[in-house]
């Protein structure tokens, strides 16, 4: 096995197919050659994908993002990143090469990105699958707040609950207490701004595994595949504690805000609805009991109502 590890290394850093390998933070834990001089990886380092791109994107280098705004960019796409077991994309660079780009996503985290050179190939029609692939990343996308938005979080949750899946998990809905509130004394501007900020805190917080994404309103969805009720308990409350020290408007130094969250655990034969329902309702009592906190789902908890 070892001497099979050794000839694929030495392949891998002779090929100009570019091959990386991230672990489960999104920090490059293997770049061949190829890899290392498209993207401007010095030998032994150890960027996240982020600092990559964020350095790269500094510089004129690396891959083309048209974005007047690289923060908001880059939290748009790692709400989506490595969230699928596999996809293919197509992406330029800033020498004028073109790329075929796969992402393979392991159970834990860990992501094979295998890249070739597709410069030749079919340029005529490159603008046609650009804005393919462009239309399918709005599809997928939250327009105010740039993160996953319900049809991409609803087909996470139907991959965490299919046969075959990751091996159960939970499903978190977390919702803005007083929203309604906020937004009547400060301005719906001032409500935009506050959810632009929860949703870059609690993006920032989710690991390759999960997925988070906005539902409607001040509502959210967190997705925790093979994950236990206790372990997501602890997830949720470092978000809790991560949002309450957050201050989100400049012109208002004292304002500060908090979420309510239900969290519900994967059954057998469960739908995107009943477990939703269940994260629904734990929702609703937490909302009752004085907001600012999490309950856990129990059958016993009324059904939810319009609590803001």
């Amino acid at each position: 096995m070892s001497e099979i590890s050794d000839q694929l290394l030495a392949l891998y850093e002779t090929t100009p197919v570019l091959v990386a390998a991230y672990d489960a933070f999104d920090r490059l834990r293997y770049a061949n050659a190829a890899f290392r001089a498209a993207f401007h990886v010095e030998p032994g380092e150890a960027p996240t994908w982020a600092e990559l791109m964020r350095r790269n994107h500094r510089m004129g280098r690396g891959t083309v993002v048209n974005t007047p705004d690289m923060e908001a960019w880059l939290v748009s796409t790692i709400s989506r990143r490595g969230k699928e077991s596999y996809r293919a994309f197509e992406t330029d660079l800033a020498d004028g090469r073109w790329l075929l780009m796969t992402e393979a996503v392991s159970a834990d985290g860990w992501m094979l990105c295998i890249a070739s050179e597709i410069t030749s190939f079919r340029p005529d029609e490159r603008t046609v699958r650009q804005d393919r692939d462009l239309a399918l990343r709005a599809a997928h996308t939250d327009d105010l707040t740039g993160i996953s938005n319900r049809r991409f979080v609803t087909a996470r949750v139907g991959d965490m609950l299919a046969p075959g899946g990751p091996g159960g998990g939970c499903l978190c809905v977390l919702d803005l207490d007083n929203f309604k509130y906020i937004n009547d004394r400060y301005g719906h501007q001032a409500g935009d701004v506050i959810l632009r900020d929860f949703a870059t805190r609690i993006n920032g917080q989710v690991r390759r595994s999960d997925c988070f994404g906005r539902v409607g309103g001040e509502e959210f969805v967190l997705v925790l595949p093979a994950t236990g009720v206790v372990e997501a308990e602890l997830i949720v409350e470092r978000m809790l504690a991560v949002v309450r020290l957050s201050r989100p408007l400049p012109q208002r130094p004292d304002f500060a805000y908090t979420f309510s969250a239900g969290i519900a655990e994967a059954r057998p034969d469960d739908s995107f609805s009943d477990i939703y329902g269940r994260a629904d309702r734990a929702l609703y009592v937490a909302k009752m009991e004085g907001r600012n906190r999490i309950h856990v789902d129990d059958e016993m908890a009324p059904p939810a109502a319009g609590v803001g």
